[in-house]
């Protein structure tokens, strides 16, 4: 069984950040485990605050994980400082970390703002060079690149500016698109549309999270960077479509729909 580290928030609520890394890992056939960069005061509703974790804390949680298991994949979530972003970079350097999924998250549905200018820049300078594939939604795309990314042109445009800057594939995720889900895949050679109809739901907590933590459950599995993406993008819909219509806002998902 392959270990996928996942580096993220903590949401109490279940549907995002670690807890929903580790259930999309598990549905994958992986071993999920993580560290916490974050302690999150949210739910369906909304995100109302966060208590941010130190880098010290953040590394002596991820050392005794490298010092133990072979790590085959890794995915980042919510890093709310710079001195964490060059922490957890430092860490993936160092061990050579393989198959480093990129989930950019910067600003909640809510509008809560999940890092600073600061960690943006140092997310941009230390980490997006290291990935394997970076998963960006529309509006994380934008403050990525200062580009609007409003349609599936715009789309296009971010995803190249992503790869020009970095030099890493880039997955620029449609899921607010008015007519249907789709993903705009550049790797600096080939460019690939991922499509899937448009479910009607109002339960898309952790959408990018489970999305993202699939990816890297697939990579560490063997299957190339589309492939993986194709699967997991197939995965997310089956969770979707299987909400357990949770909560009074925005649901989370069934990350086991098998079941």
């Amino acid at each position: 069984m392959q270990v996928v580290l996942t580096i993220a928030g903590f949401d109490p609520s279940g549907g995002a950040g670690v807890l929903a890394d580790i259930k999309a890992i598990a549905a994958q056939g992986c071993f999920g485990a993580a560290a916490i960069t974050s302690l999150t005061y949210q739910n369906t509703q909304a995100v109302y605050g966060a208590a941010h974790q130190s880098a010290e804390t953040v590394r002596q949680q991820i050392k005794p994980v490298l010092h133990d298991f072979a790590v085959a994949a890794v995915k980042t979530g919510m890093l709310p400082t710079s001195e964490i972003i060059t922490t957890v970079a430092e860490l993936i350097a160092q061990h050579a970390l393989p198959n480093f999924v990129l989930d950019p998250v910067i600003r909640a549905t809510s509008g809560f703002d999940l890092i600073d200018d600061a960690a943006l820049q140092a997310l941009r300078k230390h980490l997006l060079p290291l990935a394997a594939v970076i998963t960006p939604n529309m509006a994380e795309a934008e403050r990525l690149t200062g580009l609007r990314v409003t349609t599936l042109e715009e789309m296009h445009a971010a995803a190249r500016a992503i790869y020009e800057a970095c030099g890493r594939a880039v997955l620029v995720k449609g899921g607010h698109l008015p007519d249907e889900a789709t993903d705009v895949f550049f790797d600096g050679a080939t460019t690939h549309l991922f499509r899937a109809p448009r479910i009607a739901t109002r339960n898309t907590h952790g959408t990018g999270c489970t999305l993202s933590a699939a990816i890297a459950a697939y990579l560490a599995r063997g299957f190339s960077i589309p492939e993986a993406i194709a699967r997991a993008k197939s995965y997310l819909n089956e969770t979707l479509r299987a909400a357990p219509d949770l909560g009074k806002g925005h649901g989370p998902l069934n990350h086991f729909p098998k079941l």
